[in-house]
């Protein structure tokens, strides 16, 4: 980014901090602020836990119903992006018998590392904790309390899954940005469309070849921390495997729509997570819109041995987008890894079976599942896939088991 830019973005940021403290000031002097602490899920093993969350002003916002309004979606979306932050709130965290003291940031974002005195054993994957709000001090005798959880893996995982979200689980169409504003500012978690198949496969994964293995999964997106509720009650309602929601606080202005923030944000949170768990193995899972493949590849590189598939989406219908994926082809081979690039969530899912991933038995769910989100029958709303015209053509599996099935 340019140095132009980066001044006016901060330039930007230094006249909405003076405003919105203005604002909380004047209010302050007419009511008690009621704030509202949000847990986001954690993730830890057994000796640490990542806890994270929000303190916000109340914001009023509940579960969404397929009655709501594109005014009433819209509205809510504003009280979001719009949330006054409790800045520099101090907060107890209570996780496994441990009590800690966590500051927030000046966006009353906190996240911290809990180091356990007893090493966890846990019977469970999600282990809860309560998060409380010591500073600023709520008015009167109310507390002011969350409920948060923690994944940490069982010993039966053999794998873990990290995917993306916009335009691999969640059809955004981030690639162009007014069509992305609409569907996010105008609809909510019930007018979200997965790709067809998507949930059935990621349970798939989970499950593993055993079908029970339990595998955790990931979801890291560059989407902003704002609407996190949206996504998770997307999840709940798409029947998504349950795992921890690693978004970003995406600031309106310049720096916030630069790819390096992109490639650095999913970067960094992919590499906290294979270190975290140096004993399994992983499935990386994004689209060719923004730059999946290129900080996958660079995961890789970074963890030899440690990657044991690709799967990216093609959303573009881009030759050359394709062919510059197929040229990743080389160094996935000399890392021991696999790529596959392709349109439907079943050919990757095929790619899986033969690998000795899933069971070949839940190809059958997975065309299933896609056929109701096609439309196929009346147990789901249609969701066609991307909104695509004709068929992409075959996969482009790149893999030492197998020769590339089609030119690089």
């Amino acid at each position: 980014m340019s140095d132009w830019a980066e001044l006016l973005d901060s330039l930007t940021r230094d006249v909405r901090k003076d405003v919105r403290d203005t604002a909380r000031a004047v209010r302050a002097v007419f009511r008690d602020e009621p704030y509202e602490v949000l847990t986001y899920r954690g993730y830890g093993n057994n000796i640490r836990a990542f806890v994270t969350g929000r303190v916000v002003e109340r914001r009023g916002i509940g579960a969404s119903t397929d009655g709501d309004s594109t005014l009433t979606n819209l509205l809510n979306t504003y009280r979001r992006v719009d949330s006054d932050p409790a800045p520099f709130a101090g907060l107890s965290i209570d996780y496994s018998g441990l009590t800690s003291a966590v500051k927030a940031d000046d966006e009353g974002f906190f996240g911290s590392w809990i180091e356990t005195p007893v090493a966890v054993t846990p019977q469970e994957e999600w282990i809860p904790y309560d998060a409380s709000l010591v500073v600023p001090k709520p008015a009167g005798t109310d507390l002011v309390k969350a409920t948060g959880e923690v994944l940490v893996p069982l010993a039966t995982a053999r794998l873990c899954i990290i995917s993306d979200i916009d335009d691999t689980v969640i059809q955004s169409r981030v690639s162009n940005f007014l069509q992305a504003a609409r569907t996010v500012m105008l609809g909510n978690a019930r007018t979200r469309l997965p790709f067809p198949g998507v949930s059935a496969f990621y349970e798939a994964l989970r499950n593993g070849a055993a079908g029970d293995e339990k595998n955790p999964v990931f979801y890291v997106s560059s989407s902003p921390w704002n609407i996190y509720d949206v996504i998770s009650e997307f999840m709940d309602i798409q029947k998504m495997p349950k795992g921890p929601l690693l978004l970003r606080d995406w600031d309106i202005g310049f720096s916030s729509l630069s790819s390096s923030r992109h490639f650095e944000h999913k970067g960094v949170a992919i590499s906290n997570i294979m270190r975290l768990y140096p004993e399994l193995k992983f499935i990386l899972i994004g689209d060719s819109s923004q730059q999946d493949p290129e900080i996958y590849l660079q995961t890789v590189k970074d963890f030899p041995h440690r990657v044991a598939a690709i799967y990216i989406r093609d959303v573009n219908h881009n030759a050359e987008r394709s062919a510059s994926i197929g040229k990743l082809a080389d160094e996935v081979i000399a890392s021991h890894s696999a790529l596959v690039l392709c349109e439907h969530t079943l050919d990757a899912a095929k790619h899986a079976v033969e690998r000795g991933w899933i069971q070949a038995d839940a190809l059958a769910s997975i065309g299933e599942e896609k056929r109701a989100d096609e439309g196929g029958n009346d147990s789901k709303v249609a969701a066609p896939d991307g909104g695509k015209t004709g068929d992409g053509g075959p996969p482009l599996v790149v893999d030492e088991a197998s020769p590339p099935s089609s030119p690089l």
